[in-house]
């Protein structure tokens, strides 16, 4: 057993987990798309007692919310595979109609990957703005408003984040100029 369970086990409880309201209702505002919030929150605490364990975390408010909104963003990142329509929903000429042969798939899977990698390597804020723009379709007014940032600030982020995402692709001679 850990020598220091009560106190991490004291911390926890007088300093963390009175903050999960806040987190879920901020995971939810900030975040609609998620759907699976709890998941979030329980991974951040795992995350947390981790680097805990490792070293002093000066606000344990702040390293929760934003380890559940970097998990946020990471789910938002990834390229959905599974449709949310229920099986029983698709009909067999809709499947036969939209089915890509393997070497489409090969290439979509190809292109969005190389999209990730894109997208990864634009600064955190740059990043979250250009995802909620150009992935989630969340409006310019709503992004500004949820950040606490002006209509101008998202513009331009969102116009860096497309340019960086150019220059990355030309890098690697997939784009031409």
């Amino acid at each position: 057993m850990d020598p220091n369970f009560d106190e991490t086990n004291r911390w926890l409880t007088e300093e963390v987990l009175p903050h999960e309201a806040a987190l879920k209702a901020y995971l939810r505002s900030h975040f609609p798309g998620i759907r699976d919030v709890d998941d979030i929150v329980q991974e951040s605490y795992l995350k947390l007692l981790e680097t805990k364990r490792h070293h002093d975390i000066v606000s344990p408010k702040a390293y929760l919310f934003t380890t559940a909104r970097n998990a946020a963003l990471s789910i938002l990142r990834r390229p959905r595979i599974f449709s949310d329509e229920p099986i029983t929903d698709l009909t067999a000429p809709n499947i036969v109609e939209a089915d890509p042969d393997a070497a489409e798939l090969a290439s979509r899977r190809h292109e969005v990957t190389m999209l990730m990698n894109a997208i990864d390597t634009l600064p955190p804020r740059c990043r979250e703005i250009f995802i909620l723009r150009k992935l989630r379709g969340v409006p310019q007014k709503e992004i500004a408003s949820r950040l606490g940032l002006s209509v101008q600030t998202v513009q331009v982020q969102v116009a860096r984040g497309a340019a960086k995402c150019g220059a990355y692709f030309r890098d690697r001679g997939i784009a031409r100029d």
